[in-house]
């Protein structure tokens, strides 16, 4: 598998895909950073797989590491988690030339990621995403934040990490739910920009390593293009509108992410094909191929109280919402609707 040089802002990062990768982990954080300490943020699912093994590669390229094991689950990105990393950073003597390693899926990715933004204004981090989801899509493209108690991902930062290591190996370690939740997101890449993937997972005549390539290759070229998320970029929260809508109603439990952007997906192509922008049939070619899945096509979740969620969501503006819809499989636009509209249109759908 390939190594994948992308570049955000003024700087080169490289993305090493291959089996075994995670062995390698001393070896690229070494030619990554002048420092020697490293400090490990991960959860409990994930340190007892995969932490051994990366803190005996830092040792092995003569880091001095240090690490911290939160709890698994979205609620791990909180200010309270932020506070206790900053404070682990300190006691461990961490500098601006030493390393932040981010292991785990994406909420270790984003908490971590933030904290490396932020403390001391900046150190380099290495992600090392062990999910599908974190892999294919939220480990790459520098987005870090930490959720609000009234919103998800409110407070952030763009921070491009100085290396990413995705190794196909870990996701035989994954929950079914777990994949199929990253599954959402592949799925994703394909509606937005990749007809032949989308097809090919139809098909299931598409690899996994393959896949993993395939989507990392989308969205460093969508990043490349719009680092900071004001044009092209918008275009990979497909589904996420109403998908976080469902998280925060849902508060935050009974969905993966994967399975919020799933019943989010399909409750835009619903929208854009009752406001005629979407290609008829959209939405239930995308229904079969997410039950392939077991992933969910709604929520269950009150209308009303979904509405009023995506009304607060960071992407409104005045009394505009700003959904990301498709056109057909394979091409998506930024499409305005009116608030007025939207409630109209997404009671419609949602029920």
């Amino acid at each position: 598998m390939p190594e994948i040089i992308t570049s955000a802002g003024n700087r080169n990062y490289e993305i090493s895909i291959r089996k075994g990768a995670l062995f390698q982990t001393g070896t690229i954080a070494a030619g990554i950073v002048a420092g020697r300490r490293a400090y490990i943020v991960t959860d409990r699912n994930v340190a007892g797989y995969y932490l051994g093994t990366v803190v005996a590669s830092l040792e092995g390229a003569g880091f001095k590491t240090a690490y911290s094991i939160l709890a698994p689950g979205e609620a791990s990105k909180s200010y309270e988690n932020l506070i206790e990393v900053y404070g682990k950073f300190h006691e461990a003597g961490i500098t601006r030339s030493d390393l932040i390693v981010a292991l785990g899926g994406g909420v270790i990715g984003d908490l971590a990621g933030f904290a490396a933004a932020t403390y001391l204004r900046g150190i380099a981090v290495l992600q090392i995403p062990t999910s599908l989801l974190a892999q294919v899509d939220s480990s790459v493209g520098g987005k870090t934040a930490i959720n609000l108690s009234f919103g998800k991902n409110l407070v952030g930062a763009f921070h491009q990490p100085a290396a990413v290591i995705a190794d196909p190996e870990v996701i035989r370690t994954l929950p079914e739910d777990e994949f199929s939740a990253g599954m959402a997101e592949v799925i994703k890449s394909g509606c937005i920009k990749d007809l032949e993937l989308f097809e090919k997972i139809e098909s299931g005549e598409a690899g996994l390593e393959w896949i993993i390539e395939r989507c990392i290759r989308i969205k460093s070229a969508v990043v490349e293009e719009d680092e900071k998320d004001t044009g092209v970029r918008m275009l990979l929260n497909f589904g996420h509108t109403v998908g976080h809508a469902i998280e925060k109603v849902s508060g935050y439990v009974g969905f993966t992410h994967g399975q919020a952007v799933s019943a989010g997906m399909v409750a835009a192509a619903g929208l854009g094909e009752k406001l005629g922008v979407t290609k008829s049939g959209t939405s239930e070619r995308m229904t079969s191929l997410l039950g392939n899945f077991k992933l969910p096509i709604s929520s269950g979740l009150p209308a009303g109280d979904l509405i009023r969620a995506v009304r607060s969501d960071k992407k409104t503006m005045s009394e505009t919402v700003y959904f990301v819809l498709l056109k057909e499989i394979g091409e998506a636009v930024l499409y305005p609707v009116s608030v007025k509209e939207l409630e109209m249109l997404l009671a419609e759908v949602l029920s």
